[in-house]
């Protein structure tokens, strides 16, 4: 396929309201033909200075993240960001809903169902027709209409028919996919053993798992992980934080081979500072998961490898002029190191730099691989509550740690009597930071 995007306008709408509205135009990289810019009014001149598709790819995919894919003319429209995808080297699937389809579902007594047609039949608004956000904003107004005017035993039913049907597994029993509920959660797929193969989690869980069964696989991964299926189980969460955690304790416990992203971390290390050593380096590897991270004030970064923290630590070395053999990364032995001799060592090892100025350079840089301070003074609650499920969480939480999660107060009062050491995980650190990072999880944050 040798067309390319010129405009992408995506409203992403979650639990019925509109959260956020983007659109940018894209450099396609080609010129764009005569017809197509006399039909969008899009010309080369105004895509010029636009980011390529490669720029905005991250940001496209977040918007799409956990959602239904929902364009008139659906499979047009997702061929070409699926394309533009596959261009960079990325994979990109998604539930799909065609909005032609849904409207043939609504209102088979009409014959037509383009997007002109619908804007004249339902008096929708559309401010700038043929580009993207205009026409993106005509069938956000569409949605709105047929959610007010049927009832969901109408609604749901021209839903189905309207996506893109999945594939069931000959050795799936009927009706198992049917079962998946909406909302938040964790779903593990299993073979033909007692653990699974694979675990994974959503925002919304029904669409989730619809999309690994989609017919539409970039590469035959995905469809030969599904084809192994027999079985298929879910545990719903009051939110997303709930089952990112869920998500990653599960993935640890039963090790899926299928799943990559969230491994074992045992051997999860830092790089403690010692200045009592004289000889040899001064930075000595320091367990973190499992441990208490009250005791680091001195502990600098989180690898999973010996390599990943080498490689840190040869870039800073690079650029700072320190010395390799007292940071760590090449064996010790007395006289100049070759780092030295090649001019990228200050000399602490030739006698040419004291070890506390080296080290003082060093710590400055270190700063940079420090896992962020804990910004509250003791453990926190963190409260989700999912309004349409009903369902409630508390996520107590300390120095990165979690100390349990209960799904309601008075659940929360009998953790707090008793409440477990702190035993520090990685991937709880990284999944805690982000949440925490967010609008939403600041604001779920309680002080104990």
């Amino acid at each position: 396929m040798v067309d390319r995007i010129t405009e992408i306008a995506i409203l992403r709408v979650e639990n019925g309201e509109l959260v956020e509205r983007w659109s940018s135009l894209v450099n396609p990289g080609r010129s764009i033909p005569p017809n197509i810019q006399s039909l969008v009014g899009i010309s080369d001149e105004m895509v010029a200075d636009a980011p390529a598709f490669a720029e905005l790819a991250d940001g496209v995919r977040a918007l799409f993240a956990d959602c239904i894919f929902v364009a008139h003319n659906a499979r047009f429209d997702y061929g070409f960001i699926k394309n533009e995808f596959s261009r960079i080297g990325e994979a990109f699937d998604a539930p799909v809903l065609c909005t032609v389809k849904l409207s043939r579902a609504l209102f088979p007594q009409h014959h037509r169902h383009g997007l002109d047609a619908l804007i004249e039949r339902h008096g929708l608004v559309c401010t700038a027709r043929h580009r993207a956000l205009g026409d993106t904003e005509a069938l956000y107004q569409f949605a709105g209409l047929i959610a007010g005017q049927f009832g969901r035993d109408v609604l749901d039913p021209a839903i189905v028919k309207a996506m893109r049907a999945p594939s069931r597994p000959a050795g799936l029993p009927e009706g198992v996919l049917e079962g998946v509920p909406e909302g938040p959660g964790v779903y593990l797929f299993y073979g033909e053993n007692a653990l699974p193969i694979y675990i994974g989690k959503s925002v919304s869980l029904r669409s989730r798992v619809m999309s690994h069964f989609s017919s539409d696989h970039r590469s035959g991964k995905e469809a030969k992980l599904t084809q192994q299926v027999r079985r298929v189980e879910w545990l719903p969460t009051a939110g997303e934080l709930g089952a990112l955690l869920l998500e990653a304790r599960l993935v640890k416990e039963q090790k899926p081979t299928e799943n990559r992203r969230l491994r074992e971390t045992d051997a999860v290390f830092g790089l403690r500072y010692d200045p009592t050593r004289k000889r040899g380096p001064v930075l000595v590897r320091e367990p973190l998961n499992g441990a208490d991270p009250a005791a680091w004030e001195a502990v600098y970064g989180a690898f999973r490898t010996k390599k990943e923290a080498d490689n840190a630590l040869r870039e800073f070395a690079i650029l700072y002029k320190l010395c390799p053999r007292r940071i760590g990364i090449e064996p010790w032995s007395d006289g100049a190191c070759l780092a030295h001799q090649m001019k990228r060592c200050a000399g602490v090892c030739a006698g040419k730099e004291g070890q506390a100025a080296h080290d003082e350079r060093l710590l400055k840089v270190l700063e940079s691989l420090r896992l962020r301070r804990w910004p509250w003074s003791g453990p926190v609650a963190i409260r989700e509550y999912h309004a349409e499920t009903g369902r409630s969480a508390v996520h107590v939480v300390d120095q990165w740690c979690l100390l349990g999660s209960v799904e309601d107060e008075a659940e929360l009062g009998c953790l707090l009597e008793a409440l477990p050491a702190r035993r520090f995980e990685l991937d709880t650190y990284r999944i805690l930071q982000r949440w925490l990072e967010t609008p939403t999880g600041r604001g779920a944050v309680t002080p104990l």
